[in-house]
């Protein structure tokens, strides 16, 4: 209301001008996002709302999904699903994804920078539905018949490693995950280090450190826009849908008896059968799964960012000391 009569104000004495009309404009666009995602989880609820009223909290904890007999639906594995197919892409994409940005800011000449930089980016033009497609003929017979069963030769005595080995499963989902996310953390990654003032480089090469140990000192220093870079990455890959519907197998379960089974996502099941769902209850509930997918997705966004801000709080502490 403050806000409105200062506005208001200046129009009455002429004193409205180009700088306050691009302030008002910046700050519509601004908000409307805020009342984008608010649109969003009113019409999900709204969407939902018989499956909420049928199965309340247990919808989240429970294990069942039997549309045809008992026609009850639960969410739980997953829930896990996603959770552990974006944790396998983080894990195997982040490190990559450093590197390629250590090495675009740091190690490569301006004309490889350029040429390497292109193509990482492309890999973010790929439809998914190609890396899926990727995936199905080319990804999976290769880690089937090599991969796979060297990794389980040299670790089957881990359950997680144990078991039969069908090709598709959820570490081939997370692998697809970890190249989709590439192009997102290492052209971040890139920008923050190149961010980095070139005086801190000078500052510690003037101390006899190696370039290895100036690349340390660059992460440490652009370690909040890292973390930033890991949540977009993580997003990405929590919200992906058609690769992994088409790599992971599609089995609900509650736990899948080994990486290299199949299992299911929140995402994959709302493609796999949103057009097979033939009475109110079933649509409810799968329109139920993507309002849970959405609260998931914000809530790790929310926790990533108070870790930045609690990250930050402790630099500047230390700086300030």
């Amino acid at each position: 209301m403050a806000l409105k009569k200062y506005y208001f104000h200046k129009i009455l004495n002429g004193e409205f001008k180009g700088d306050d009309m691009f302030k008002l404009v910046s700050n519509f666009f601004a908000l409307s996002i805020l009342l984008i995602t608010g649109l969003m989880v009113y019409e999900l609820v709204k969407g939902s709302w018989l499956s909420i009223q049928r199965f309340g909290p247990w919808f989240i904890v429970g294990t069942v999904w039997d549309p045809v007999f008992t026609q009850t639906f639960s969410t739980l594995p997953l829930i896990l699903g996603t959770l552990t197919t974006s944790l396998i892409a983080l894990a195997i994409g982040v490190p990559i994804s450093i590197g390629v940005g250590l090495l675009l800011s740091e190690y490569a000449p301006k004309r490889f920078a350029w040429l390497v930089s292109f193509l990482v980016e492309l890999l973010a033009a790929i439809p998914s539905v190609i890396y899926g497609l990727w995936g199905i003929f080319i990804l999976i017979p290769f880690l089937r018949h090599n991969a796979y069963p060297f990794i389980q030769s040299a670790l089957g005595f881990l359950p997680l490693f144990s078991g039969p080995i069908y090709g598709g499963g959820v570490l081939t989902a997370g692998i697809v995950l970890a190249i989709m996310i590439i192009p997102i953390v290492s052209s971040v990654s890139r920008d923050v280090f190149t961010a980095v003032p070139r005086s801190q480089r000078e500052a510690v090469i003037s101390l006899g450190a190696t370039k290895w140990e100036t690349c340390k000192i660059v992460m440490s220093y652009a370690r909040s826009g890292i973390i930033g870079a890991i949540i977009l990455g993580l997003g990405r890959a929590i919200g992906e849908t058609m690769a992994v519907t088409m790599v992971i197998g599609n089995k609900f379960k509650i736990l899948p008896s080994s990486l290299f089974d199949a299992w299911y996502t929140m995402a994959a099941i709302i493609a796999n059968e949103f057009t097979e769902a033939t009475y109110d209850l079933y649509v409810s509930a799968l329109i139920e799964v993507g309002l849970v997918l959405l609260m998931v997705s914000l809530i790790v966004n929310i926790l990533a960012r108070l870790l930045i801000w609690r990250m930050m709080k402790f630099v500047r502490g230390v700086v300030q000391e």
